[in-house]
């Protein structure tokens, strides 16, 4: 390499870090003991108590007060922004890959561009415009991905040629250059100056901001308050929002609990003056060279580059994870490693020549605070009234929307928007200290890293959470997939060979087995394992009033079950559950995988609120469960137990003996097919296993996985939770009003539903016959009609039986409406797409009906 080290050692770099003014980004120490306005003195109460004085804590802050929140109490054991605001890079940018987490980057941006102006306090925002680098193919097909799920959100983004890089960046080289992908006006902000000004908008709204004071215990009270004890005396607390960056595991387990966080060292490079970067006439954008793995800006007439480096040498803060965080630490620096950033630093003097010839002037190595997989934990805790905002990767852009976002969930009651990627219960006590800091390593050192549809990740696995027929079905093909620590089958290989993981933005390697897979279910039977449902048990006196008052549907007899959702106060759907009741007041309650704690909590919540008498037991790890759908299911069923010669009704539930194992039988199966979903203790899965194949084999039993049970389902028309619905779409919205029962009184969400049904709609949920040979919908696409934005995909996937891809989507009521065409945005193809009648499938119930 050439770039030159300048005389200034680490040691005087170190030092001026905590001495300089308030110039850009670098120096942001330099006023940290002299905020010049910090409150003092203690109240003895609080709606609020925030612990942590960084960016999230002072949006979150800032947001309740303008809300109108009397009594908001920021608490820093330090001085604001200390941790990992002082030092992070400030970057800002509109674009982010996670379909829901792009409304917090686009509400930060709209909001730091204007407070300045609000608050009197400069922000140092700098609206530069950021690019995106695609040097391969693949990333190619990357960008047209994401930026098919970018048009019908509200941040302008645009694909970028070669020359028009050039024309952005007139410094650069572009001969190893496809394509870029360009956010206008986004760009890079001071974060020390961005939290002075929040924390001063705070203090103008009412909130109370205490720098140097720490806090030293929490303790929740039987009333659900919080005993908050400090080092300036205790505050009574209706609710507190653990905020505290690196420390934010500390005080969880001051709360009796713990969170899955590890701070990662991050290093960043900047230049003295570049004469080539003075001349310019404006400054260039942000660049984000992906192979590469590193971001580039301007810092006054240098250069700065802080490169995400490779899983084998980051480093990781481990001892902090396994001990705790080093007493005192919050404004300190790590040494820094040139030796570590030199294969980024080669990309970078490639793309930006001059950059060889550049003088580095200071390198900042600091940790950054990462969850496992790099999104942060934003919501409520399962403790009452204990709010997360932690493990921000990019805290800066974050920042604004995730104050927001939780203070609008804490006015009102129920989150503004649907977030659950960021939802902190989505991990559980599965995720180990072990695999939290392999996983953020993965996660870190793959920053940049192509993300695929399927995409699959390998570090930290298998966790505990295999089901007892792991092994049998591996040696059977299975490719399996990961999802809130479960390793399920997502497909098998046919004969039983080894399947290899080929992820693609096209067709791949997958399809020909997942068709054979549905032609099974089909045609003859299939077991599928389905151990990672939740299921949560709910018991005592009040269960069923319980949930005929938190859920939408008719709660079912003895012997019965319904599938039923939870609504909001607003009608929106924040979960779908199938409940079955098993005897007068025990009812067992199943959800998806993914929002196992997410829907427990809520329950919990409305149970404490309403004071019903009821217990909610998690069994999700105590039970599990093998399904057997297709039209020889029964038959394979009878060989085994006599309970399936007779009738056994759909939406019917009997506990039953299978191959002697007690178990629940369910007649439903989300394939749409004749089926039976079987609920057993987890430890008898295999012997259930070999036994359902041993039946079966006669009948030319298999097995499938959950891409083609998605098939299958998209095919019959079911919907699903996250997708179709969740809480950006209401009841009426996504169709299912004919799952709720209105007359059978009053239940959360029913005076919304009223409302509701006297207004017209303003989209419909549809499904679409896409034209497209070897793309196929994922959802989240853009919906396109006469070049207009009209909707977009929730779902898709290859129908085997149209032998054309299928999607569901949102459309305006004017084209919902059968064979009206519109165009599904693919790979950078506008692809033509018709409004179906209804399902390309009947399902086997409606099919049995037809032939009567």
């Amino acid at each position: 390499m050439i770039l030159h080290w300048s005389s200034r050692s680490w040691v005087s770099w170190r030092r001026l870090l905590h001495l300089r003014g308030s110039s850009r980004g670098l120096s942001c120490s330099a006023t940290l003991s002299n905020t010049g306005g910090a409150s003092s003195g203690l109240q003895d109460t609080a709606d609020t108590v925030i612990i942590g004085g960084g960016i999230a804590g002072t949006s979150i802050a800032y947001h309740l007060a303008r809300q109108g929140q009397k009594e908001v109490v920021l608490l820093e054991k330090t001085d604001l922004t200390a941790g990992s605001t002082w030092h992070a890079a400030g970057l800002t940018t509109a674009f982010q890959g996670v379909v829901n987490t792009k409304r917090l980057h686009y509400y930060s941006l709209n909001m730091y561009s204007h407070l300045a102006q609000e608050t009197g306090q400069e922000t140092g925002m700098h609206m530069c415009g950021s690019i995106r680098l695609a040097t391969t193919p693949t990333r190619v097909d990357e960008m047209k991905y994401q930026i098919s799920r970018s048009n019908h959100h509200e941040a302008p983004i645009s694909l970028l040629t070669p020359e028009q890089v050039l024309e952005h960046v007139p410094i650069a080289n572009i001969d190893n250059i496809l394509m870029g992908l360009y956010t206008p006006y986004d760009g890079h902000v001071d974060p020390y100056s961005l939290t002075q000004a929040i924390a001063k908008g705070a203090r103008g709204y009412g909130a109370k901001i205490l720098q140097g004071t720490g806090v030293e215990a929490l303790k929740l009270r039987e009333d659900g308050r919080w005993l908050v004890t400090t080092t300036q005396g205790d505050v009574l607390a209706d609710r507190v929002v653990n905020a505290a960056g690196f420390w934010a595991k500390e005080v969880a387990k001051m709360a009796g609990s713990d969170l899955p966080l590890v701070p990662n060292h991050h290093q960043y490079i900047v230049t003295s003056t570049v004469p080539e970067v003075k001349a310019l006439k404006k400054e260039i954008p942000v660049l984000r060279h992906l192979e590469g793995s590193f971001y580039l800006r301007m810092e006054r007439d240098g250069l700065l580059v802080g490169p995400y480096e490779s899983v084998e040498t980051m480093r990781q803060c481990e001892d902090w994870v396994r001990d705790c965080v080093p007493k005192g630490f919050g404004k300190e620096l790590f040494e820094p490693d040139l030796d570590r950033l030199e294969p980024h630093l080669e990309v970078a003097m490639e793309l930006i020549p001059c950059f060889a010839n550049a003088r580095i002037q200071s390198v900042v190595n600091g940790p950054i605070t990462y969850t496992p997989d790099v999104l942060p934990l934003l919501g409520p805790d399962i403790l009452p009234n204990m709010w997360l905002a932690a493990g921000f990767g990019y805290g800066i852009v974050h920042g604004g929307g995730i104050g927001k976002f939780l203070a609008d969930w804490i006015q009102t009651g129920e989150p503004p928007f649907e977030l659950n990627e960021c939802d902190p219960l989505r991990f559980g006590s599965w995720a180990t200290d072990d695999y939290v800091v392999a996983k953020a390593r993965e996660s870190y050192g793959m920053n940049n890293a192509v993300t695929f549809p399927n995409e699959e990740r390998f570090a930290g696995r298998p966790t505990c959470r295999v089901s007892g027929a792991h092994e049998l079905m591996e040696k059977r093909g299975a490719r399996m997939h990961f999802h809130s620590g479960w390793e399920q089958p997502a497909w098998f290989c046919p004969s039983g060979g080894k399947p290899e993981y080929q992820p693609s933005f096209r067709r791949t390697n997958w399809h020909t087995a997942v068709e054979g897979e549905v032609d099974l279910v089909m045609t003859s039977a299939g077991i599928i394992d389905l151990t990672p449902f939740a299921k949560l048990l709910v018991e005592g006196p009040d269960s069923e009033a319980f949930l005929n008052h938190v859920t939408a549907n008719k709660i079912p007899k003895v012997g019965r079950t319904v599938i039923t959702h939870v609504l909001t106060s607003t009608g929106h759907v924040y979960a779908e559950l199938t409940v079955t009741r098993t005897k007068e007041d025990s009812f067992l309650v199943i959800t998806g995988s993914g929002v196992e704690l997410h829907d427990l909590r809520w329950l919990q919540e409305q149970a404490r609120l309403g004071g019903w008498k009821v217990s909610l037991a998690n069994q999700t790890d105590e039970l599990g469960c093998l399904s057997v759908a297709g039209p020889k299911s029964k038959q394979i069923l009878a060989k085994l137990s006599q309970a399936f010669e007779g009738k056994f009704p759909f939406f019917s539930a009997k506990e039953v003996n299978l191959a002697g194992i007690d178990l629940l039988a369910m007649r439903l199966s989300y394939t749409g097919e004749l089926g039976w979903e079987l609920y057993h203790p987890r430890s008898h899965t295999a012997k259930l296993y070999e036994a359902l194949l041993d039946a079966g084999h006669e009948h030319g039993v298999g097995d499938f996985g959950t891409l083609a049970l998605n098939v299958m389902r998209q095919e019959k028309g079911f919907k699903m939770w996250g997708a179709e619905m969740n809480m950006d779409t209401t009841i009426t919205d996504a169709g299912l009003m004919a799952f709720v029962n209105m007359k059978k009184g009053d239940f959360v969400g029913r005076a919304a539903v009223v409302h509701l049904l006297t207004q017209r709609p303003k989209r419909m949920l549809v499904q679409l016959r896409v034209d497209s040979e070897d793309v196929e919908p994922h959802g989240d696409e853009t919906v396109w009609l006469c070049g207009k934005v009209v909707g977009n995909t929730t779902s898709g996937c290859f129908s085997h039986h149209l032998r054309h891809p299928i999607a569901f989507a949102y459309l305006p009521p004017f084209l919902a409406v059968p064979g009206c065409q519109v165009q599904v945005e693919l790979l950078g193809d506008l692809r033509p797409a018709t409004v179906l009648p209804g399902p390309p499938v009947l399902p086997h119930t409606a099919r049995g009906k037809a032939a009567r």
